[in-house]
């Protein structure tokens, strides 16, 4: 998941996904201490009433905090979520929203990462914590 120059690549990490990618996210940013995501409304992501799906938000955060977890792997690693809680602070109807991701905790046998999804307001859509395991390595 490296560029010609050897860093990690935004389009490298999300062709990684493929899930991700069949839901039209965009990965705007990833480093390790932030990744961002991008998801645009679209009808085939909504719940009744043209609001966008929870499941297609918690999928944005989720995305979002396993990329940045597995930027702050030791090499040879990998990671996989044993835990996910998320809040929903209101609903979205058009536009973009977008995930920031940031590391709360990087250990040797977990990462902790908490998302927050915001519309294109700024206005605070949902919030994610989750712990990643992180698995082999060196």
């Amino acid at each position: 998941m490296t560029d010609d120059a050897g860093t990690t690549s935004p389009n490298a990490l999300l062709a990684a996904l493929p899930f991700a990618e069949e839901l039209g996210m965009s990965l705007e940013e990833a480093t390790p201490e932030r990744v961002v995501a991008g998801l645009a409304w679209a009808p085939r992501l909504c719940t009744a009433g043209g609001v966008l799906h929870g499941g297609a938000l918690m999928t944005l955060a989720d995305t979002a905090g396993a990329v940045c977890a597995f930027l702050n792997l030791p090499p040879g690693a990998a990671t996989s979520t044993v835990e996910s809680g998320t809040h929903f602070f209101r609903a979205v109807r058009s536009g973009t929203v977008r995930a920031e991701a940031r590391p709360l905790h990087v250990g040797r046998s977990f990462v902790v990462v908490e998302t927050r999804v915001r519309d294109e307001q700024g206005r605070a859509v949902g919030r994610t914590t989750q712990t990643q395991a992180v698995l082999g390595g060196t």
